[in-house]
């Protein structure tokens, strides 16, 4: 049962407990881990500061949005010239669409967990 009666936005992870509710920031932390490269869970100062580990995260996913608009906008000049045919193309590019999309809401979700993990710093000072 939550702690807190905080109400989550939409954009709130399912793989994140409740902020208040118990072992929260372990959920949080661990689903954070799951968005950086491996080489980062070992850094002993985001395995103690998940509120760092957030910050890395939402780095990370902006770098990611931006190479899927990259490889989005540049598909259709780019693709042809490597040969692969129309129906490939068309494919690629809704994929890159789809992935595009996927990354804005991932990011709206490391953006929730951050302000969670922010405010519950602030609560504990």
């Amino acid at each position: 049962m939550p702690l807190t009666t905080t109400r989550l936005s939409p954009d709130w992870p399912c793989q994140v407990k409740s902020p208040g509710s118990y072992d929260w920031e372990r959920s949080a932390a661990k689903w954070l881990r799951e968005l950086v490269p491996a080489r980062y869970a070992g850094y002993p100062a985001l395995i103690r500061h998940p509120v760092l580990l957030a910050r890395h995260a939402q780095i990370q996913v902006q770098h990611e949005v931006r190479v899927a608009r990259t490889a989005l906008q540049t598909a259709r000049a780019d693709l042809p010239r490597l040969g692969l045919p129309e129906s490939v193309i068309e494919h690629t590019i809704k994929l890159y669409a789809a992935e595009v999309l996927q990354l804005q809401h991932i990011a709206r979700s490391v953006r929730a967990v951050t302000e969670a993990l922010v405010e519950r710093g602030a609560a504990g000072r």
